[in-house]
């Protein structure tokens, strides 16, 4: 069982005076039940699964018959709570009432279904249990210095192909073929069906169809118009299936930086997946990377995904972007911090690939290749 990045956040919350809600958000199979169950054996404290309807009976919004249950446990911990949207009334009164540290985990938003919904304002934190980052990987196998190159080369290759999901990533004992098989089966039973049951979506083979299109664009900007033109679907139809997917853990938007400057032009966002095994099961490809015709998308997307886990499971202050110029001139990753601060960052497959600096605003430049990405991401965030 790895250690996660998430985990030290909680200990820290646990040892703390701080009573508000701790929310863990990623997508499903990411390790959130399993945190749960390592914390629940360590604090005695058992897990309230809210994909069960005996354990939602358990949390009626009313004081009397919470009171029992805060006296019976110093913490709460609640898995899948986007099941139960409604159980925001009961939260708030353990909040307010009890002052209960409670830890909940989703793999969504909490969406308001009914009236019966409190939106929880001031009484909560976020935080992310995502797809495993090279940093949780890294740690976890304490490579000696002498097999670094080797352990790099290694698992950008394997992350590539067959993505970072713990069960994915940490069973050694599956071959090639079983793997595809547990992806396949991760995105068709867990991650589309999640998002479908959430949302009440109609049209399932629509919603495969939208993100089959996306993971074929990878690396490239995304028209909601051309996929909508291309599937027969309504414009707002696709941009609110975008939207979910990014709501959900599946996407990453990379959205085009802009500034006074007329020569930025896009309107169009890049979109990345958190996982490339989610992606490569769309597309349908599992070849060595040498093998691909989108090696070069998929080494970007590979950055993109690292880059953003480090921003989440950090809460780093910074915002990521892509630039385009009128020329077609582009800088694929900028990286934007609240001091407005930039880093460019050009991401390169060859390591001799020359490149040219177009961006308008006082910057420092990056340039990430298959080489060097390992050391190259610890510092993108100032060594954070």
């Amino acid at each position: 069982m790895l250690d996660r990045c998430i985990e030290k956040d909680i200990e820290s919350y646990l040892k703390s005076l701080d009573s508000k809600l701790f929310f863990i958000w990623g997508p499903r199979r990411s390790g959130k039940t399993t945190i749960l169950n390592k914390l629940s054996k360590k604090i005695g404290a058992p897990v309230f699964n809210f994909d069960l309807i005996s354990d939602k009976e358990i949390f009626l919004p009313a004081e009397f018959a919470l009171s029992k249950l805060a006296s019976e446990h110093e913490v709460i911990l609640i898995d899948e709570v986007q099941n139960y949207p409604e159980s925001t009334v009961a939260l708030k009164i353990l909040h307010d009432k009890f002052g209960i540290k409670i830890i909940a985990t989703g793999s969504s938003e909490l969406r308001q279904k009914s009236k019966d919904f409190d939106s929880l304002a001031g009484r909560f934190t976020e935080h992310y249990c995502l797809p495993l980052s090279i940093e949780e990987i890294s740690k976890d196998a304490a490579i000696k210095k002498y097999d670094q190159k080797a352990f790099n080369n290694e698992i950008q290759n394997n992350l590539q192909i067959y993505g970072a999901y713990p069960e994915i990533y940490a069973n050694k004992q599956l071959n090639n073929s079983e793997r595809i098989d547990l992806l396949q089966n991760i995105f068709d039973a867990y991650i589309l069906k999640d998002v479908i049951n959430i949302y009440d979506l109609k049209n399932e083979k629509l919603a495969k169809d939208i993100l089959t299109k996306i993971a074929l664009q990878i690396g490239s900007e995304v028209s909601v118009r051309e996929i909508a033109n291309s599937l027969g679907a309504n414009d707002s139809t696709v941009a609110s299936y975008i939207e979910i997917f990014i709501k959900n853990y599946i996407l990453i938007p990379l959205p085009s930086f802009k500034t006074n400057a007329r020569r930025a032009v896009s309107e169009n966002r890049k979109l990345f997946f958190y996982d490339l095994g989610i992606r490569n099961i769309l597309v349908k490809d599992f070849r060595e990377m040498n093998l691909r015709p989108d090696k070069g998308g998929v080494f970007e997307n590979f950055i993109v995904s690292e880059l953003e886990k480090k921003r989440r499971n950090n809460k780093i202050q910074s915002t990521l972007y892509f630039y385009r110029e009128y020329s077609g001139q582009e800088v694929d990753i900028v990286v934007e911090d609240y001091m407005k601060n930039y880093k460019c960052i050009e991401v390169k497959t060859n390591p001799r690939q020359k490149i040219k600096d177009i961006f308008p605003q006082e910057h420092s430049l990056e340039i990430i290749n298959t080489s060097n990405y390992f050391d190259s991401i610890k510092k993108i965030f100032n060594d954070k």
